[in-house]
């Protein structure tokens, strides 16, 4: 399990960043959403880190729960494990297409690319937005953020 950090264990962002601890976890699970990867060498390749990196972060992530390590067994093979997000993992996707839309405003770069998150069913791209109570949607310069207990926020 994760530290707590500092003064801060209530809130909400700063648990999260104890269990999102580095770029490679946030990464990982980038991988595992977009290019549905779940094995050591899929991550591995895709994304350039070092085995011994990724198997402290594939530990922590598994520890986290934010992935489950299953076995498998191909054909002739020994056994080996893949990693599969779990809801916790999955519900990060929203998370993931932020730092993506922040990046691509911020950060841009001539040839990058970006997730693109589309509905499973029609294949009608999606995007991230503010939306009141009503459903109105607003930019995120319309509003100011106030600290509010999370049980009063609860969906």
């Amino acid at each position: 399990m994760s530290k707590e950090l500092g003064k801060s264990s209530d809130c909400s962002v700063a648990r999260a960043l104890t269990v999102l601890n580095d770029p490679w976890t946030v990464l990982i699970v980038r991988e595992a959403l977009i290019a549905k990867s779940t094995r050591f060498g899929q991550f591995r390749d895709a994304l350039g880190i070092a085995p011994n990196i990724l198997t402290k972060r594939l530990r922590h992530v598994v520890a986290e729960g934010l992935m489950e390590r299953r076995t498998y067994q191909a054909p002739g093979a020994r056994t080996r494990d893949e990693y599969v997000l779990t809801e916790s993992g999955r519900a990060l996707s929203i998370v993931i297409a932020s730092l993506a839309d922040w990046g691509r405003q911020y950060l841009a770069r001539p040839g990058s690319h970006s997730p693109l998150f589309v509905d499973a069913q029609t294949g009608v791209s999606a995007r991230l937005l503010f939306a009141d109570a009503e459903g109105i949607a607003h930019h995120p310069a319309e509003l100011i953020a106030e600290r509010a207990p999370d049980a009063d926020l609860a969906r």
